[in-house]
């Protein structure tokens, strides 16, 4: 029987279209948009993170309990990192989408870490070029935690997603090698020492800024702008530079305690033992060796910084003078 011919009977539901019709903003039937977050969340951020560390410093200290060391390690160490990667977001890489920022930070970060642990413990030996080697290795591992994470968004390159998502890399790098460094400096033979916990955090709070992420975002940057349409990475020369330019940067700045005593011992005239030197400090320094020492350790991260915040910025004015339509691996494509 035919189904409208009987009139008892209501009409079949329509058939569905496998068509998608896109909703005006003010249809009552489109779907809600996914909620942003208002501007200026990464200073919220770190206003509200400070407090949080400061209240929990100051509890731990005052009740002497230890269950609270991980808040306390933790807090300290992905406050600066996490601000600095929700500025990048907020400021160059909203189309990049939250998922791929979270992804590039907790999978590039820890793959980061573990294969720089792997391969320094099995690849380095105490030398005079053992500092070169740590660049060579946390640089080179950290790249590779990048393409891991991008191998399924062929479409994202470009200069601008290499810099945040390099630097996005590199920031969750520092942030667990951080929590690291504050644990072994909290846990010692006499117990928990507080106080070189939290020196440990305050310096490398400071400090982050300019290490890891900066480094990370140079090389991520140019090796995002050389990837082809297809999703492969390619090689070039300029991508072998940076990395290896970001590398030598890393290793200056490891090894400048070792190169300021050296320093020192040159310009005072004093003799210094290869013995000496390998362990990283000067005997019975004087109060002029003292201050040549700050000066040229303190010095030397400074001119470091400055460099890579040169190259940074060269990067990035060369992208937007070169325009999208430069050439194919300049444009910036995201899913």
């Amino acid at each position: 029987m035919n189904w409208y011919a009987d009139p008892n009977r209501p009409p079949p539901p329509p058939a569905p279209s496998d068509r998608r019709t896109e909703s005006a903003p003010g249809d009552p039937g489109a779907a809600p948009e996914p909620p942003r977050p208002r501007p200026g969340l990464w200073k919220r951020c770190l206003w509200g993170g400070i407090a949080l560390w400061l209240l929990t410093a100051i509890v731990t200290y005052a009740t002497r309990n230890t269950t609270l060391l991980p808040t306390l390690i933790l807090l300290g160490s992905f406050l600066v990192p996490a601000v600095f990667v929700l500025w990048a977001h907020e400021r160059h890489g909203r189309d990049l989408g939250a998922n791929l920022i979270l992804g590039c930070f907790l999978t590039g970060g820890i793959l980061g870490v573990l294969g720089a642990s792997v391969m320094e413990y099995y690849l380095l030996h105490p030398s005079l070029w053992m500092f070169l080697g740590v660049g060579l290795i946390e640089e080179a591992v950290k790249l590779a935690a990048l393409m891991l994470v991008l191998r399924r968004h062929p479409r994202v390159r470009g200069m601008r997603a290499g810099l945040v998502l390099g630097a996005t890399v590199g920031f969750g790098f520092a942030a667990f090698e951080s929590a690291g460094y504050a644990f072994d400096a909290a846990v010692t033979m006499k117990g928990i020492d507080l106080r070189a916990l939290l020196e440990t955090e305050v310096l490398r709070g400071v400090l982050a800024p300019f290490g890891h992420g900066l480094w990370t975002a140079i090389a991520g940057g140019v090796l995002l702008s050389f990837r082809q349409p297809n999703g492969r990475f390619r090689f070039a020369a300029p991508v072998i530079g940076a990395y290896l330019g970001v590398a030598v940067l890393h290793s200056l700045w490891d090894s400048m305690h070792g190169i300021a005593i050296w320093l020192v011992a040159r310009a005072t005239g004093t003799g210094l033992s290869r013995t000496l030197f390998a362990q990283g400090y000067m005997p019975a320094p004087t109060a002029e060796q003292q201050h040549l020492f700050t000066l040229f350790s303190v010095g030397g991260l400074v001119v470091i910084t400055l460099v890579a915040l040169a190259w940074l910025r060269s990067l990035a004015r060369g992208a937007r003078a070169a325009g999208p339509n430069h050439r194919p691996g300049a444009r910036i494509h995201t899913p």
